[in-house]
């Protein structure tokens, strides 16, 4: 069930009302002041400035001279050819002759290229090694027959140049004993393959010295 408003606290009933009275003391109010304020006297402002003067002075115009044109350039002299000088030309015959020898040209020059020995180091990081230790090329030496005649015994000196992959290019001999113990020295280290040496972790060419003993073994 809905609920009423008391009509006496009820503000909506009084709003036109309340309007009506507020317009029309607005009417009254505008009324007395046309009344008794008809008009308001207007006062004029002046305000007073220096007046300046400014000089307007006539400026003549500036004149280009006109520069003459540079003159023109001489012309430079061409001989022209005389025809007394031309002498006669003589156009030999250009027939070819079958039967006439002709030389050969001389063969060119065979330039003989020098090719630079390979460089053996001498001292590197890993030495070369034969494959096997130095017991496996004493296995294989033979003691020469007239070195045992002869009783020929002592220390034989070579240097072996052995390459990046571990073959032996040459030998040479240092200090030997002769009656073909030397011939066979080199022979067995040649035939030798090799550990190459290394430097810096890389193969490269490298020359060794070994050394040998010969002795008889007496009974």
């Amino acid at each position: 069930m809905a609920l009423r408003k008391n009509p006496k606290y009820d503000l909506k009933l009084k709003y036109k009302k309340t309007f009506e009275i507020s317009l029309i003391l607005a009417l009254v109010f505008l009324i007395a002041a046309f009344k008794f304020f008809p008009m308001f006297e207007k006062t004029a402002v002046i305000f007073e400035a220096p007046q300046e003067l400014i000089n307007v002075e006539d400026i003549e115009a500036t004149r280009q001279n006109d520069l003459p044109p540079p003159p023109p350039k001489p012309p430079i002299p061409i001989e022209a050819p005389d025809d007394d000088v031309l002498e006669d030309i003589e156009i030999q015959d250009t027939e070819l002759d079958v039967n006439e020898t002709v030389e050969a040209p001389p063969p060119p020059e065979v330039v003989e290229e020098i090719e630079e020995a390979p460089v053996f180091f001498i001292a590197v990081e890993e030495l070369p090694e034969p494959i096997g230790g130095m017991s496996a090329i004493h296995e294989r030496i033979n003691y020469p027959e007239i070195a045992k005649r002869a009783n020929i015994q002592g220390r034989v000196y070579v240097r072996a140049f052995v390459d990046e992959k571990g073959d032996v290019q040459k030998v040479e001999l240092l200090k030997g004993i002769g009656a073909g113990c030397d011939e066979e020295i080199i022979r067995v280290v040649k035939e030798t393959k090799f550990k190459p040496g290394r430097q810096r972790g890389k193969p490269v060419k490298v020359q060794v010295a070994l050394n040998f003993l010969f002795t008889l073994k007496i009974d």
